[in-house]
C-alpha cells in the first residue's frame, strides 16, 4: 500500500478517469453544474455557511474586476506544454461552464502575489488584501490528496519523529543535517539532484512505514508540504513550522496547538516537543482528532466540486461575464 507501484496505479486511475470525462458532452457537465447549484440552494444553513466561508477564503475578491488580454476563453484552453496533473483538475472544473467565458490561470508552485485575478494552486499566507488576486483551486490533486487508513493507534506507534522529503530547499537540508543522527528521530532527505550521496540522505520510506511513528514532521518545499494532508488524516501527530504558503487545504487557517504542534523556524525545539507529547498522550490525541476533523472537510467529492464551481462562479460574476450574483456568498 502506497508503494511506488501503488503510486503509479493511482496516477493511472486518475488520468484514465479524466480521459473518460473528456468524452462526456459539455451540455451534460453544464447540467451537472446546475444540479449542484440546486443542491446547494437546498442545503441546511449550517452546511451552506461552511461552504460560503470556504468560497470566500479561496476567492477573496470583493469588487468588480476587468479581464485583461491575458485572460483566455475556456473553449480555447489547451493542455499542450502544460502539466497534465494541473490540466486534468482544471479541465474538470471549466467543462462545467460555457466555452466563451474568460479565465486567467497559472499552474505550478506559485509563491508570488498576482497582479490581477488569477486561478492558482498556492499563494503566500498573508492578509486577504495582499493576496486577493490569488484565487485558489484544487489543482494537482493526484499528488496532494492521497489518504490511506491508519490502523495503528497513536500510543502503539514508535515514540520517535520521522521525515522524508527531497533536498530541494536549503532549509530542508539544514533540518536533515540537524537531526539525521538524533536518537529520537528518523529524519533525512531523499536524493534530489546532488551528483553524489550526502550524509543527510536516507532511503525512501513509504507512507505506511512513516505511519508507524508517533510524530511526523511536515516541512514545506517550494510552496506547501505535500505530506501535510495525509499526516493530518492519520493517527500520528503533525509537527511543523507555521505555514508560509497555503492551498485548497486552507493551511492558513490551521491553529498551532489545536491542529498541529508548532515548531520554531529552525526546528530546534523538535526534541522538546517529542518529549512533551510522549509524556502527554491525551493532549496529542486531542490535536490529532482536531486535525482529522479538518481533513474531513475535503473528503466529499461532490462538495469539493461544488466549492470549486462557486469559486469560479464568483469570478465570472465579479468580472461581469454572467449576471448579478444569484448565490448568497459571504464577503471575503
Amino acid at each position: 500500500m502506497f508503494s511506488k507501484l501503488s503510486k503509479q496505479l493511482h496516477k493511472a486511475s486518475f488520468y484514465s478517469r479524466n480521459q473518460l470525462r473528456s468524452l462526456v458532452p459539455r451540455e451534460i457537465w453544464q447540467a451537472r453544474r446546475r444540479a449542484l447549484l440546486a443542491w446547494y440552494s437546498r442545503m441546511d444553513p449550517q452546511k451552506r455557511a461552511d461552504i460560503d466561508a470556504r468560497v470566500s477564503y479561496y476567492n477573496r475578491l470583493e469588487r468588480p474586476v476587468f479581464p485583461s488580454g491575458q485572460w483566455e476563453a475556456i473553449n480555447r484552453f489547451s493542455s499542450r506544454n502544460k502539466s497534465s496533473a494541473y490540466c486534468a483538475d482544471f479541465q474538470h472544473l471549466i467543462r462545467h461552464f460555457p466555452g466563451h467565458l474568460l479565465v486567467n490561470y497559472r499552474f505550478g508552485d506559485i509563491t508570488e502575489f498576482q497582479q490581477e485575478p488569477t486561478l492558482v494552486k498556492s499563494r503566500p499566507v498573508t492578509s486577504p488584501r495582499l493576496n486577493e488576486n490569488s484565487l485558489l483551486l484544487k489543482l494537482n490533486s493526484v499528488r496532494h490528496y492521497r489518504f490511506c487508513k491508519d490502523p495503528i493507534a497513536f500510543r502503539d506507534k514508535q515514540p520517535r519523529a520521522v521525515w522524508r522529503g527531497k533536498s530541494n530547499r536549503e532549509h530542508r537540508i539544514d533540518f536533515a543535517r540537524r537531526f539525521m543522527d538524533h536518537p529520537r528521530c528518523n529524519i533525512g532527505c531523499t536524493r534530489h539532484k546532488e551528483p553524489a550521496p550526502q550524509p543527510w540522505h536516507k532511503p525512501f520510506m513509504s507512507i505506511p512505514e512513516q505511519l508507524g511513528y508517533q510524530f511526523i514532521v511536515s516541512v514545506e518545499g517550494i510552496d506547501v508540504a505535500t505530506n501535510l494532508k495525509w499526516i493530518m488524516a492519520s493517527n500520528s501527530l503533525c509537527l511543523m513550522r507555521r505555514p508560509r504558503y497555503e492551498t485548497w487545504f486552507m493551511e492558513g487557517t490551521l491553529v498551532p496547538g489545536y491542529h498541529y504542534v508548532e515548531l520554531r523556524d529552525d526546528h530546534s525545539d523538535l526534541p522538546d516537543k517529542i518529549d512533551y507529547y510522549y509524556r502527554h498522550p491525551d493532549e496529542a490525541e486531542a490535536i490529532i482528532a482536531n486535525a482529522q476533523r479538518h481533513v474531513a472537510r475535503f473528503r466529499d467529492r461532490g462538495i469539493e466540486d461544488l466549492v470549486g464551481l462557486l469559486v469560479m462562479e464568483r469570478l465570472f460574476q465579479l468580472s461581469g461575464q454572467v449576471g448579478p450574483a444569484r448565490l448568497p456568498i459571504a464577503a471575503g
